[in-house]
């Protein structure tokens, strides 16, 4: 059985990665990664805890949550980056510098 730190190093490594891609780049669709990245620790952390106590399914629960969550605002996000690029011509976060209203 895999000791429950390993779990959480894992998450750790994963959320610290999401959150470096998120801070440095500059791409719409890079954060988008990052975001997803750090989604994704958190399920583990979630699954991690639930399984280290299996009369409690909450953890489960929740990771199935934040998983339909995430795909959810992954398909709004891209709906939104292409219309943001339709307009800008660029999916550079630092050249977006409007937003026109209609």
């Amino acid at each position: 059985m895999i000791p429950l730190h390993h779990f959480l190093l894992l998450s750790a490594c994963l959320f610290s990665i999401g959150l470096v891609v998120v801070i440095t780049k500059k791409n719409l669709i890079f954060v988008l990664i990052g975001l997803e990245l750090m989604l994704n620790a958190a399920n583990i952390n979630l699954v991690a805890f639930s399984r280290y106590d299996p009369t409690l399914l909450q953890g489960q629960v929740f990771a199935l949550f934040v998983i339909v969550v995430a795909a959810a605002e992954t398909a709004l996000v891209l709906a939104i980056a292409l219309k943001v690029y339709e307009h800008f011509r660029t999916t550079d976060l630092d050249k977006i510098s409007e937003v026109r209203e209609r």
